[in-house]
């Protein structure tokens, strides 16, 4: 805190010897800088970015906006070390569920007296709980991304199965026999599902949610315990079930990413792979000649097809001396036609309800209708407003879920670890 004090006097100091020009290419011209950090990664996405930068830029020569490229893989630790030292990005993407520890931290400005009402109104409130914390909300949601299958056409037409669609997507239980099924027609070596599960916390969580899974829970106090019922245990009870029971799932995958998944579903080694909607990006590119690939809707449970999601957001640093630019930045970023080209960049779903309409969202090619037709069941996250859950997600869960889908422990260890571990890390961050 003290840091970030002496940093706040420095600026005001600078802002009174530059005249209150504003910014670090001020002078007499009155012209600010503002940075913008985004963790775009995929070309037609940091394309996308790059431009409406520019665009932006070419339209307001007195409010700059310099483009800072960041990454997602070590995003967390490099923003805790800009806020701690004073260097924060004025303008901040992110993900929802890595905004709890700045937000009630003191990192990030509360934007609920920034924004303009076109965008407030424009982004359904389900949304906006994902970035709400407290009373506050720190971060803009703009991009969304379901978890669907995606499945080996062929495979799946010569098996005969019901072929699930959102308004009626298989359940829990018909989606472990279906596998099952693949899994027999298909012949030794073959499996009906691979899972991707080297970060196995957030699939398992936000998958839940359609199986009434909630695992963490606010008491009147305000304070969050962890519960395991018998709705959180149903996902990754069909996936254990699957691999060690079932034998429908392969085993070898539990410890890889999605993209390890794709030369076996090119390959024909399993049929289906749960995978983030924005994979269909490296399906395109990447499948063979021939390969024919469906997008299919996660399994639903008593919930209905619900599933949890934290979205990109878009934030503004408490240490910026330019909040209200920042957010008419933001303001335009995330314009209908705007946060089209964003999510088709990133191959992901608008948050904004104008943008989600576009016809070029709804197309069968490519999967892009049954993901937007899922986007009305897309809720916050379980964990999104946690104080502690990346602690706990890294040191608890995510060893606890590894053990358990590969055989290694049962439910009642997994329930214990999860429970009686976890409430002792998010004790610390609630006392």
């Amino acid at each position: 805190m003290r840091v970030r004090m002496l940093t706040a006097a420095a600026a005001a100091l600078a802002l009174v010897l530059t005249g209150c020009s504003g910014g670090e290419d001020g002078g007499s011209s009155g012209q600010i800088t503002l940075r913008f950090q985004s963790l775009a990664w995929q070309k037609e996405s940091v394309d996308a970015n790059k431009e409406l930068v520019k665009e932006w830029n070419a339209s307001h020569p007195d409010i700059q906006v310099q483009y800072v490229q960041g990454s997602w893989d070590s995003v967390h630790d490099q923003l805790l070390t800009s806020f701690e030292g004073g260097e924060a990005p004025d303008i901040i993407h992110d993900a929802s569920d890595d905004l709890a520890d700045f937000a009630y931290g003191g990192y990030l400005a509360d934007l609920s007296g920034l924004l303009p009402e076109r965008l407030t109104s424009d982004i359904p409130q389900r949304s906006w709980e994902t970035a709400t914390f407290g009373k506050g909300i720190y971060g803009v949601p703009f991009l969304q991304e379901p978890r669907v299958l995606i499945a080996n056409k062929k495979i799946l037409d010569a098996s005969g199965v019901r072929v699930p669609t959102a308004e009626k997507p298989w359940s829990w239980r018909e989606f472990r026999q279906i596998t099952n099924t693949l899994t027999e027609k298909m012949g030794d070596g073959k499996y009906g599902v691979a899972w991707p599960l080297k970060e196995p916390v957030s699939v398992t969580l936000n998958l839940g949610l359609s199986a009434g899974g909630q695992l963490f829970h606010r008491g009147d106090d305000g304070k969050v315990t962890i519960e395991f019922t018998d709705g959180d245990a149903v996902v990754p009870g069909t996936i254990h079930d699957q691999v060690n029971t079932d034998k429908s799932a392969s085993r070898t995958t539990l410890g890889t990413g999605g993209s390890d998944t794709l030369p076996g579903l090119f390959g024909g080694k399993y049929a289906m792979v749960p995978l983030g909607f924005s994979y269909r990006q490296q399906i395109v590119q990447q499948a063979p000649k021939g390969f024919e690939w469906t997008v299919l809707p996660a399994p639903a449970g008593p919930e209905g097809p619900a599933q949890g999601v934290s979205p990109q957001t878009l934030s503004v640093a408490e240490d910026s001396p330019y909040k209200k630019e920042a957010a008419q930045f933001i303001d335009f970023m995330l314009r209908p036609p705007n946060m089209v080209r964003l999510a088709k960049g990133d191959w992901m779903l608008p948050t904004g309800t104008q943008a989600l309409a576009d016809p070029a969202l709804h197309t069968a090619k490519d999967g892009w209708a049954t993901g937007a037709a899922l986007a009305r069941d897309l809720r916050s996250a379980p964990a999104q407003a946690v104080r502690g859950y990346p602690e706990w997600k890294d040191k608890v869960a995510t060893p606890a879920l590894q053990e358990y889908y590969s055989g290694a422990i049962d439910r009642d260890e997994l329930e214990k670890r999860l429970v009686r571990d976890g409430n002792l890390v998010l004790a610390r961050y609630q006392r």
